[in-house]
C-alpha cells in the first residue's frame, strides 16, 4: 500500500509539473523554451512520453477553441468586408469629385492668366506691327528660304540690303538681320550644292535606264525599216529606197528631249547654276560640275571584268555610256554656258578612245561567232543612237571592220569543225538515187547536171559522194553568216559584195583547203577514197561559178564590175586534187613496196621453175583491180598513176637485184627474175589504163629488160663494142650496174653452176670473164673520172 501510494503521489506530482511546464511554455518567450523542455527529460524515466500525451491533449483543446472562435466571428468578418468594399467605391467617387473641382480651379486660374497675357500681347503686337511694316520684305525672304525658293530669297535679300534695312536700321533686330544675310547666302549655296550632289548621284543610277530606252527606240525603228525592206527585197528599186530610208535615219538628228523625262529632274542643276550666278560665283560651279562629270565619265567607261562572257555585259556597258552622253547633250542645250561643245567633244573623244580600246580587248576573247554578231549589232545601235544626238561615231564603224575580221576568223574556225565532221561521216562512194524525188532532192542542194546520167533509169548513181552537196550547202550558209555582219555597217552594196567574196575566198583557200589537205594525209584514207576525193573536188570546182552567182543575187552587184573580187575556189580545188593525186602515187608505191617485201627468191637456185613468183602475180592482180577503179578519174591522172606504179615497180625490182647484202646470184635465179619481169611487161602491154600510145608503158621496164637480156644471152662482146653508141642494143645498161651483177655471179665456189660449167668445158672462158670484169671496171673508172 505504501508503495502504491508513493507511486500515486509521484504521478500526481508529475502531472502537476507538466501543467506548470505547459503554462510556462504558453506564457514565456520562445527563447527560454529549451531549458524548460530539458527539465522534462531530466525527471523520471518515461516522463517525456506522458508530457507528450499531455501536450497533444492541450493542442487539441486549443484547436477546438480556435474553431469555436472562428465560427462565432465568421459572419461578422464577411459583413465587415462587404461594408469595406462599399466604402471604397464611395471613396473613389469622392476622389474624382475632388479632382474635378481642383482642375476647374486650375483652369480658371490659367484662363485668367491667359487673358492677361493675351491682352499684353495684343498691345505689344499693335505697337510692333506698326514698326514692322517696313520689314515685310525680310519676312518674305525668310518665307521663301524656308519654302526652298532660294533664287527668289536671294533677290529679296538684295532688296533688303539696298532698300528696306537702311530705313529701319535703328532697330536692333534689323541689324541682326543684316549681319545674318551673308550667312544665309552661304547656307543657300550649301543647300543648292547638296541638291546638285544628290542629282549627280541620281543621274549616275538612272543613266543605264536612259541609255536602254534610247537604244531601244533606235533598234525598234531599224527593225521596222528592215522588215519592210525584207518584204520587198526582190525589187531592185525597193532595195535602194529602203536602204536610203535606213541611212537617212542613221544620219538624222533626234529630238533633244530625253527618252525618259520622268526619271530625271534637272531643276537642281538649273537652280544651282542660277544661285551661283547671282552670287557671282558661276565659274566655281561650272568647274565643279565639269570635274564631277569627268569623274563619272571615267567610272561609266570602266568595263566589268567578265563583260566578254555574255551579251548582257556589253549591253549594260553601252546603256550607261549612252545615258551619260544624252544627259550631257541635254544639259548642253538647256543651259547657257554651263557646258560647251568643246568640253563635250573632249569628253566624247576621251570616251571613244576608251570604248574602242575596251571593245578591241574584250572582243578578242570572243570565240563564239553568235556572240560577236550580237556585239556588232549592239555597237551599231550604240553608234546610231549617239550619232542621232550629234556625236561623231566614225571610229566605231572603223572598229567594226576590225571586229569583222575577227568575226570571220571565228566563222572559219566554226566551219572548219563542220567540214571535218562532214568528211569524217562521208562514205566516199557515189550517191545512190532510187527515185526521181531523191534525185531532185540532191540537185536542189547542189547544182549538178549531166545529160548521160539524166537519161539513165532509176536506180542510178551520181559520181560525187554525199559530202559534196553538204559542203556546197555549208559554203552558202557561211556566206549568209558573213552577210549578217556586213549588214548595217553603212557601206554600199559593192563594198558588201567585196566583203562577202573575200571572206568566202578565205573559207575556200584556207579552211576548206586545209581540211582537204588534212583529210588526204590521214592514214585510213585509201586509194578508193582518194579517187572519190578527186572526183568530189572536180565537181566542187565546177560549182564555184554558182557560188559567185549566189553572191551576186544577194548583193545585186554585177560580176563584171571592175573591182569585183573573183572566187579562188578553182585554184583551191585544183591544189587539193593535185595533193590527192600525189597521195595516190605515194600510196600505190607503198602498196607495191608491201608486195615486194613478200618476195622470197632463192638466189642460189640451179634453174628456174618456169613460173612467175606468187607475190608478183598478186601485185599485178592488185594493180589491175586498182586501175579499174581509176576509170572514173580524169584520163591523165589515171595514166600518170599507172606510169608511176610501173616505174616504181621497175626501180624496186632493180634495187632488189643490186642489193648490197645480196652476195651471190645464180643463173637460175636470174632466169626466175626474168620470168617475173616478163609478167610485168605483159601487164604493161595489156593497157591497164587506156590512153597510152604504143609501148610507152613497157618502157618503164626497159632498164631491167636490157640488163637481163645481156646476162641471159651473155652478149658481152656486143655490149662492149657498142657501148656509148646511140644505136646500142644495151643502151640503158650502165657499166656499174652490169659490173655489180657480174660480181655477184662470178663466185668461184661450186655453187655457181655457170662457172662450174666454164671450168668443165673451156677454161679459157674463165679468162674471158676476167677480161669483161676488167673492161667494165675501166668503163666505170672512166665515167667517174669524166664526171
Amino acid at each position: 500500500m505504501i508503495t502504491s501510494n508513493m507511486a500515486d503521489n509521484e504521478s500526481v506530482e508529475c502531472i502537476t509539473e507538466h501543467e506548470r511546464i505547459l503554462q510556462e511554455i504558453e506564457s514565456t518567450d520562445t527563447a527560454c523554451v529549451g531549458p524548460t523542455l530539458r527539465s522534462v527529460y531530466d525527471d523520471q524515466p518515461n516522463a517525456h512520453k506522458r508530457f507528450m500525451e499531455k501536450l497533444e491533449v492541450r493542442i487539441r483543446n486549443h484547436d477546438r477553441e480556435i474553431e469555436k472562435m472562428c465560427n462565432f466571428h465568421h459572419q461578422g468578418f464577411v459583413d465587415a468586408i462587404t461594408e469595406l468594399l462599399k466604402v471604397r467605391a464611395d471613396a473613389e467617387k469622392l476622389m474624382v469629385r475632388q479632382e474635378t473641382q481642383s482642375n476647374q480651379s486650375v483652369l480658371v486660374t490659367a484662363q485668367t492668366e491667359e487673358v492677361i497675357r493675351c491682352r499684353i500681347q495684343q498691345r505689344n503686337m499693335t505697337t510692333t506691327v506698326e514698326r514692322l511694316q517696313l520689314c515685310i520684305p525680310g519676312m518674305k525672304c525668310d518665307g521663301r528660304y524656308l519654302c526652298s525658293r532660294y533664287y527668289a530669297a536671294l533677290k529679296t535679300m538684295e532688296q533688303l540690303e539696298k532698300v528696306y534695312i537702311p530705313r529701319v536700321s535703328r532697330y536692333r533686330f534689323c541689324q541682326i538681320m543684316a549681319e545674318n544675310l551673308p550667312k544665309l547666302r552661304e547656307d543657300i549655296k550649301d543647300i543648292s550644292m547638296s541638291d546638285l550632289k544628290d542629282f549627280l548621284e541620281s543621274i549616275r543610277k538612272h543613266s543605264d535606264k536612259i541609255g536602254e530606252t534610247a537604244m531601244k527606240q533606235v533598234r525598234d525603228v531599224v527593225v521596222v525599216v528592215k522588215s519592210r525592206y525584207a518584204l520587198r527585197r526582190t525589187n531592185k528599186q525597193a532595195k535602194r529606197q529602203h536602204r536610203t530610208k535606213i541611212e537617212s535615219y542613221y544620219t538624222g538628228k533626234h529630238s533633244r528631249e530625253l527618252p525618259t523625262q520622268d526619271l530625271v529632274d534637272f531643276s537642281p542643276v538649273y537652280r544651282c547654276l542660277h544661285i551661283y550666278t547671282v552670287l557671282g560665283d558661276r565659274e566655281t560651279f561650272e568647274n565643279y560640275y565639269r570635274k564631277q562629270r569627268k569623274k563619272q565619265a571615267r567610272l561609266v567607261l570602266q568595263p566589268q571584268s567578265n563583260m566578254q562572257e555574255t551579251v548582257e555585259g556589253y549591253r549594260r556597258y553601252f546603256n550607261q555610256i549612252v545615258g551619260f552622253f544624252l544627259v550631257e547633250d541635254h544639259v548642253l542645250h538647256s543651259t547657257q554656258g554651263l557646258l560647251t561643245r568643246a568640253f563635250t567633244d573632249e569628253l566624247w573623244n576621251m570616251a571613244l578612245s576608251k570604248i574602242t580600246a575596251v571593245l578591241r580587248t574584250h572582243s578578242s576573247y570572243c570565240s563564239d561567232p553568235d556572240l560577236v554578231l550580237q556585239l556588232k549589232n549592239l555597237i551599231v545601235i550604240f553608234a546610231d543612237t549617239l550619232q542621232g544626238y550629234g556625236y561623231p561615231v566614225n571610229r566605231l564603224f572603223d572598229l567594226l571592220f576590225e571586229i569583222r575580221d575577227q568575226y570571220n576568223e571565228t566563222l572559219l574556225k566554226k566551219w572548219a569543225l563542220v567540214f571535218r565532221e562532214i568528211f569524217e561521216l562521208d562514205n566516199y562512194s557515189p550517191i545512190p538515187v532510187e527515185t526521181e524525188e531523191e534525185y531532185k532532192s540532191v540537185i536542189s542542194r547542189f547544182p549538178f547536171h549531166d545529160a548521160e546520167i539524166e537519161k539513165q533509169d532509176f536506180p542510178k548513181k551520181l559520181p560525187m559522194s554525199q559530202s559534196v552537196p553538204q559542203i556546197y550547202v555549208q559554203v552558202k550558209e557561211f556566206i549568209y553568216a558573213s552577210l549578217k555582219f556586213s549588214e548595217s555597217l553603212h557601206r554600199s552594196w559593192t563594198e558588201i559584195d567585196d566583203m562577202l567574196r573575200k571572206s568566202t575566198n578565205l573559207l575556200l583557200t584556207r579552211t576548206l583547203s586545209g581540211c582537204l589537205q588534212n583529210l588526204i594525209k590521214k592514214p585510213h584514207i585509201g586509194l578508193t577514197e582518194l579517187v572519190q576525193i578527186i572526183i568530189n573536188t572536180t565537181h566542187l570546182e565546177q560549182a564555184c561559178k554558182y557560188l559567185e552567182d549566189f553572191i551576186t543575187n544577194i548583193t545585186n552587184v554585177s560580176p563584171e564590175t571592175v573591182h569585183t573580187t573573183r572566187l579562188y575556189g578553182l585554184s583551191t580545188f585544183k591544189d587539193a586534187r593535185h595533193a590527192a593525186e600525189g597521195e595516190i602515187y605515194t600510196k600505190l608505191n607503198q602498196k607495191i613496196d608491201e608486195f615486194i617485201q613478200l618476195a622470197d627468191y632463192d638466189w642460189g637456185m640451179p634453174e628456174s621453175d618456169g613460173q612467175a613468183s606468187g607475190y608478183l602475180m598478186d601485185l599485178i592482180n592488185f594493180l589491175r583491180s586498182t586501175f579499174q577503179v581509176f576509170t572514173h578519174l580524169p584520163g591523165k591522172v589515171a595514166q600518170t598513176a599507172c606510169m608511176s606504179a610501173c616505174k616504181h615497180l621497175s626501180t624496186s625490182l632493180m634495187q632488189m637485184l643490186l642489193d648490197s647484202e645480196l652476195k651471190q646470184i645464180s643463173m637460175g635465179a636470174v632466169q626466175q627474175f626474168n620470168l617475173d619481169v616478163i609478167q610485168c611487161e605483159l601487164f604493161a602491154s595489156s593497157e591497164p589504163v587506156p590512153g597510152f600510145q604504143g609501148d610507152t608503158l613497157q618502157l618503164a621496164f626497159i632498164d631491167l629488160r636490157q640488163l637481163l637480156d645481156l646476162f641471159m644471152v651473155w652478149d658481152w662482146s656486143t655490149y662492149l663494142a657498142d657501148y656509148g653508141q646511140p644505136t646500142s642494143k644495151y643502151l640503158r645498161v650502165n657499166p656499174s650496174t652490169a659490173l655489180a651483177l657480174l660480181e655477184k655471179m662470178k663466185d668461184t665456189s661450186k655453187k655457181n653452176n655457170i662457172f662450174s660449167q666454164f671450168r668443165k668445158n673451156d677454161r679459157d672462158k674463165q679468162k674471158l670473164i676476167e677480161t669483161v670484169v676488167k673492161q667494165l671496171r675501166s668503163l666505170v673508172n672512166g665515167m667517174s673520172q669524166h664526171s
